[in-house]
Protein backbone atom coordinates (compact mmCIF):
# COMPACT_ATOMS: atom_id res chain seq x y z
CA UNK A 1 0.00 0.00 0.00
CA UNK A 2 2.59 2.32 0.83
CA UNK A 3 3.48 2.53 -3.31
CA UNK A 4 0.07 4.70 -3.49
CA UNK A 5 0.09 7.97 -5.35
CA UNK A 6 -1.99 9.96 -3.82
CA UNK A 7 -3.79 13.49 -4.57
CA UNK A 8 -5.22 16.03 -2.20
CA UNK A 9 -7.63 18.22 -4.14
CA UNK A 10 -8.31 21.71 -2.45
CA UNK A 11 -4.94 23.20 -0.84
CA UNK A 12 -6.66 25.07 1.77
CA UNK A 13 -6.44 25.48 6.04
CA UNK A 14 -7.39 21.62 6.21
CA UNK A 15 -6.29 20.73 2.44
CA UNK A 16 -2.64 21.71 2.57
CA UNK A 17 -2.50 20.49 6.09
CA UNK A 18 -3.41 17.14 4.90
CA UNK A 19 -0.99 17.14 1.82
CA UNK A 20 2.00 17.96 4.07
CA UNK A 21 0.93 15.02 6.77
CA UNK A 22 0.95 12.85 3.57
CA UNK A 23 4.16 13.95 2.88
CA UNK A 24 5.87 13.53 6.07
CA UNK A 25 4.69 10.70 6.24
CA UNK A 26 6.77 9.51 3.24
CA UNK A 27 3.57 9.38 0.82
CA UNK A 28 4.13 10.26 -2.91
CA UNK A 29 1.35 13.12 -3.01
CA UNK A 30 -0.14 15.32 -5.23
CA UNK A 31 -1.61 18.94 -5.00
CA UNK A 32 -4.16 20.33 -6.64
CA UNK A 33 -5.48 23.92 -6.40
CA UNK A 34 -7.02 26.89 -8.08
CA UNK A 35 -4.65 29.29 -6.12
CA UNK A 36 -1.23 29.66 -7.45
CA UNK A 37 0.13 30.28 -3.91
CA UNK A 38 -0.92 27.34 -2.69
CA UNK A 39 0.50 24.96 -5.05
CA UNK A 40 4.15 27.21 -4.60
CA UNK A 41 3.85 26.51 -0.88
CA UNK A 42 2.76 22.74 -0.98
CA UNK A 43 5.59 22.70 -4.06
CA UNK A 44 7.94 24.08 -1.71
CA UNK A 45 7.09 21.54 1.13
CA UNK A 46 8.45 18.68 -1.58
CA UNK A 47 5.23 17.93 -3.54
CA UNK A 48 4.17 17.31 -6.55
CA UNK A 49 1.61 19.83 -7.91
CA UNK A 50 -0.84 20.27 -10.74
CA UNK A 51 -3.92 22.93 -11.05
CA UNK A 52 -5.74 19.95 -12.97
CA UNK A 53 -8.03 18.17 -11.15
CA UNK A 54 -8.19 15.51 -13.18
CA UNK A 55 -4.56 15.56 -14.38
CA UNK A 56 -3.85 15.31 -10.35
CA UNK A 57 -6.36 12.62 -10.33
CA UNK A 58 -4.93 10.24 -13.15
CA UNK A 59 -1.89 9.76 -10.87
CA UNK A 60 -3.61 8.96 -7.79
CA UNK A 61 -4.40 5.51 -6.13
CA UNK A 62 -6.40 7.49 -3.15
CA UNK A 63 -8.03 10.85 -3.74
CA UNK A 64 -8.49 13.21 -1.38
CA UNK A 65 -11.29 15.78 -1.50
CA UNK A 66 -10.85 18.50 0.45
CA UNK A 67 -12.94 21.26 -0.82
CA UNK A 68 -15.54 23.99 0.13
CA UNK A 69 -18.83 22.25 -0.21
CA UNK A 70 -21.03 19.24 -1.93
CA UNK A 71 -21.28 21.78 -5.00
CA UNK A 72 -17.42 21.86 -5.46
CA UNK A 73 -17.62 18.19 -4.71
CA UNK A 74 -19.69 17.29 -7.73
CA UNK A 75 -17.93 19.51 -10.00
CA UNK A 76 -14.66 18.29 -9.16
CA UNK A 77 -15.62 14.88 -9.42
CA UNK A 78 -18.36 15.03 -12.47
CA UNK A 79 -18.43 18.64 -13.72
CA UNK A 80 -15.50 20.56 -15.44
CA UNK A 81 -12.57 19.13 -13.27
CA UNK A 82 -13.32 15.57 -15.42
CA UNK A 83 -11.33 13.70 -12.28
CA UNK A 84 -13.73 10.54 -12.14
CA UNK A 85 -12.79 9.98 -15.77
CA UNK A 86 -9.34 10.38 -15.38
CA UNK A 87 -9.14 8.11 -12.45
CA UNK A 88 -8.19 4.53 -13.17
CA UNK A 89 -11.04 1.66 -12.32
CA UNK A 90 -10.25 0.56 -8.66
CA UNK A 91 -8.88 4.28 -7.44
CA UNK A 92 -10.59 5.65 -4.28
CA UNK A 93 -12.32 9.26 -3.78
CA UNK A 94 -12.21 10.05 0.20
CA UNK A 95 -14.69 12.93 0.50
CA UNK A 96 -13.82 15.08 3.53
CA UNK A 97 -16.16 17.83 2.76
CA UNK A 98 -18.81 18.42 5.51
CA UNK A 99 -21.90 17.05 2.89
CA UNK A 100 -25.39 15.70 3.79
CA UNK A 101 -25.45 11.69 3.96
CA UNK A 102 -27.65 11.72 1.08
CA UNK A 103 -24.77 12.93 -0.93
CA UNK A 104 -22.48 10.22 0.57
CA UNK A 105 -24.54 7.89 -0.65
CA UNK A 106 -24.95 9.42 -3.94
CA UNK A 107 -21.15 9.67 -4.34
CA UNK A 108 -20.71 6.40 -3.56
CA UNK A 109 -23.27 4.72 -6.22
CA UNK A 110 -22.29 7.35 -8.62
CA UNK A 111 -18.58 6.57 -8.22
CA UNK A 112 -19.05 2.33 -7.88
CA UNK A 113 -20.88 2.87 -11.60
CA UNK A 114 -17.16 4.13 -12.39
CA UNK A 115 -15.51 0.71 -10.83
CA UNK A 116 -14.51 3.47 -8.18
CA UNK A 117 -14.17 3.51 -4.16
CA UNK A 118 -15.62 6.19 -2.34
CA UNK A 119 -15.01 6.57 1.59
CA UNK A 120 -17.20 9.03 3.49
CA UNK A 121 -14.97 10.59 5.30
CA UNK A 122 -15.58 14.27 6.71
CA UNK A 123 -12.80 15.72 9.08
CA UNK A 124 -12.75 18.01 12.15
CA UNK A 125 -9.98 19.34 14.34
CA UNK A 126 -9.09 22.73 12.50
CA UNK A 127 -6.06 23.77 10.26
CA UNK A 128 -2.79 22.98 12.97
CA UNK A 129 -3.87 19.55 14.08
CA UNK A 130 -4.21 18.82 10.04
CA UNK A 131 -0.81 19.84 9.65
CA UNK A 132 0.04 18.10 12.46
CA UNK A 133 -1.26 14.85 11.17
CA UNK A 134 -3.76 15.09 14.36
CA UNK A 135 -7.27 14.99 12.59
CA UNK A 136 -10.48 13.83 13.60
CA UNK A 137 -12.22 11.76 10.83
CA UNK A 138 -15.18 10.09 10.83
CA UNK A 139 -15.86 7.84 8.25
CA UNK A 140 -17.94 5.24 6.89
CA UNK A 141 -17.79 2.93 3.23
CA UNK A 142 -16.58 -0.94 2.18
CA UNK A 143 -14.10 -2.33 3.39
CA UNK A 144 -12.24 -2.19 0.62
CA UNK A 145 -12.53 1.63 0.46
CA UNK A 146 -11.08 1.43 4.14
CA UNK A 147 -8.29 -1.12 3.12
CA UNK A 148 -7.32 1.29 0.24
CA UNK A 149 -7.10 4.37 2.73
CA UNK A 150 -5.35 2.07 5.38
CA UNK A 151 -1.82 3.76 5.09
CA UNK A 152 -2.83 7.32 4.85
CA UNK A 153 -5.23 7.18 7.83
CA UNK A 154 -3.00 5.45 9.96
CA UNK A 155 -0.16 7.55 9.06
CA UNK A 156 -1.23 11.07 8.35
CA UNK A 157 -3.89 11.45 10.63
CA UNK A 158 -4.56 11.49 14.12
CA UNK A 159 -7.83 9.53 15.06
CA UNK A 160 -10.10 7.79 12.61
CA UNK A 161 -14.01 6.13 13.91
CA UNK A 162 -15.21 3.96 11.74
CA UNK A 163 -19.15 4.17 11.69
CA UNK A 164 -20.54 1.90 8.96
CA UNK A 165 -19.81 -0.29 5.74
CA UNK A 166 -21.50 1.90 4.05
CA UNK A 167 -21.45 5.78 3.16
CA UNK A 168 -23.73 8.20 4.97
CA UNK A 169 -22.93 7.81 8.72
CA UNK A 170 -19.70 9.80 8.21
CA UNK A 171 -21.79 12.57 7.34
CA UNK A 172 -24.13 11.96 9.85
CA UNK A 173 -21.87 12.11 12.37
CA UNK A 174 -20.13 15.30 11.05
CA UNK A 175 -23.83 17.05 11.18
CA UNK A 176 -23.84 16.36 14.72
CA UNK A 177 -20.38 17.28 15.26
CA UNK A 178 -21.35 20.77 13.28
CA UNK A 179 -24.33 21.29 15.51
CA UNK A 180 -22.56 21.06 18.49
CA UNK A 181 -19.40 23.22 17.11
CA UNK A 182 -21.91 26.15 15.53
CA UNK A 183 -23.98 26.57 18.59
CA UNK A 184 -20.70 26.89 20.74
CA UNK A 185 -19.12 29.40 19.01
CA UNK A 186 -22.40 31.30 18.90
CA UNK A 187 -23.48 31.33 22.46
CA UNK A 188 -19.25 31.76 23.03
CA UNK A 189 -19.40 35.09 21.07
CA UNK A 190 -23.15 35.89 23.01
CA UNK A 191 -20.74 35.35 26.41
CA UNK A 192 -18.47 37.27 25.80
CA UNK A 193 -20.53 40.00 24.76
CA UNK A 194 -22.37 40.41 27.85
CA UNK A 195 -20.73 43.50 29.03
CA UNK A 196 -17.69 42.20 31.62
CA UNK A 197 -13.85 42.67 30.33
CA UNK A 198 -13.84 39.98 27.86
CA UNK A 199 -9.70 38.95 29.51
CA UNK A 200 -11.63 38.16 32.95
CA UNK A 201 -14.39 36.14 30.80
CA UNK A 202 -11.83 34.33 29.34
CA UNK A 203 -9.54 33.49 31.81
CA UNK A 204 -12.82 32.51 34.48
CA UNK A 205 -14.45 30.64 31.70
CA UNK A 206 -11.43 28.50 30.44
CA UNK A 207 -10.77 27.26 34.32
CA UNK A 208 -14.69 26.88 34.59
CA UNK A 209 -17.42 24.04 34.18
CA UNK A 210 -18.82 26.30 31.45
CA UNK A 211 -15.55 25.95 29.25
CA UNK A 212 -15.81 24.21 25.61
CA UNK A 213 -13.54 23.65 22.85
CA UNK A 214 -14.69 26.08 20.94
CA UNK A 215 -14.70 28.99 23.39
CA UNK A 216 -11.50 28.24 24.49
CA UNK A 217 -10.19 28.02 21.10
CA UNK A 218 -12.32 30.95 19.14
CA UNK A 219 -12.77 33.58 21.81
CA UNK A 220 -8.59 33.81 22.08
CA UNK A 221 -8.99 35.08 18.69
CA UNK A 222 -11.14 37.58 19.86
CA UNK A 223 -9.15 38.68 22.40
CA UNK A 224 -6.30 38.89 19.89
CA UNK A 225 -8.71 40.45 17.46
CA UNK A 226 -7.39 38.83 15.18
CA UNK A 227 -10.18 37.70 12.42
CA UNK A 228 -7.88 35.87 10.17
CA UNK A 229 -10.56 33.17 8.72
CA UNK A 230 -9.30 29.80 9.78
CA UNK A 231 -12.43 29.02 9.72
CA UNK A 232 -14.99 31.15 8.09
CA UNK A 233 -18.47 32.77 9.30
CA UNK A 234 -19.38 31.36 5.56
CA UNK A 235 -18.56 28.13 6.69
CA UNK A 236 -21.12 27.98 9.21
CA UNK A 237 -23.67 29.31 7.38
CA UNK A 238 -23.36 26.42 4.95
CA UNK A 239 -22.86 23.78 7.28
CA UNK A 240 -25.26 24.88 10.25
CA UNK A 241 -27.71 25.08 6.74
CA UNK A 242 -26.79 21.07 6.43
CA UNK A 243 -27.96 20.61 9.84
CA UNK A 244 -30.74 22.68 9.64
CA UNK A 245 -32.10 20.82 6.29
CA UNK A 246 -31.02 17.35 7.83
CA UNK A 247 -33.30 17.82 10.72
CA UNK A 248 -36.02 19.50 8.81
CA UNK A 249 -36.18 16.18 6.95
CA UNK A 250 -36.42 13.75 9.81
CA UNK A 251 -38.82 16.41 11.46
CA UNK A 252 -37.05 16.70 14.06
CA UNK A 253 -36.80 20.50 16.08
CA UNK A 254 -33.22 21.79 16.50
CA UNK A 255 -34.33 25.01 17.99
CA UNK A 256 -30.45 25.85 19.48
CA UNK A 257 -29.18 25.14 15.83
CA UNK A 258 -31.67 27.57 14.18
CA UNK A 259 -31.00 30.15 16.55
CA UNK A 260 -26.82 29.97 15.89
CA UNK A 261 -27.95 29.74 11.93
CA UNK A 262 -29.24 33.06 12.44
CA UNK A 263 -26.34 34.82 13.87
CA UNK A 264 -23.97 33.57 11.59
CA UNK A 265 -27.00 34.66 8.23
CA UNK A 266 -26.59 37.75 10.47
CA UNK A 267 -22.98 38.37 10.73
CA UNK A 268 -22.54 37.76 6.70
CA UNK A 269 -25.26 39.86 6.01
CA UNK A 270 -23.26 42.62 7.57
CA UNK A 271 -20.25 41.61 5.28
CA UNK A 272 -18.09 39.48 7.28
CA UNK A 273 -18.28 36.08 5.89
CA UNK A 274 -15.10 35.87 5.00
CA UNK A 275 -13.58 37.16 8.32
CA UNK A 276 -13.34 34.16 10.94
CA UNK A 277 -16.33 32.37 12.63
CA UNK A 278 -15.39 34.25 15.53
CA UNK A 279 -16.58 37.63 14.02
CA UNK A 280 -20.09 36.47 14.80
CA UNK A 281 -19.52 38.39 17.86
CA UNK A 282 -19.27 41.45 15.67
CA UNK A 283 -23.25 41.33 15.38
CA UNK A 284 -24.07 42.42 18.90
CA UNK A 285 -24.56 46.05 18.95
CA UNK A 286 -22.76 48.21 21.69
CA UNK A 287 -19.88 46.37 22.19
CA UNK A 288 -16.43 47.32 22.41
CA UNK A 289 -13.53 44.51 21.23
CA UNK A 290 -9.95 44.11 21.51
CA UNK A 291 -7.93 45.16 18.84
CA UNK A 292 -5.35 43.93 16.62
CA UNK A 293 -1.64 44.84 18.18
Amino acid sequence: MSQQTYAVIGLGAMGMGLAQSLLRAGLKTVGCDVNPAALASFAEAGGQTSADPAAAAAMADVLFLVVVNAAQMEDVLFGHGKATQAMKPGALVVGCSTVKPDFARNMEQRLADFGQLYLDAPISGGPVKAAAGQMTVMASGAPKAFAKAETALRDAVGTVYRLGDKAGMGSAMKVVNQLLAGVHIAVAAETMALGLPAEDIYTVITNAAGNSWMFENRMAHVLAGDYTPLSAVNIFVKDLGIVSETTREQEMPAPLAAAALQQFVTARAQGLGQEDDAAVIKIFPGIELPQKS
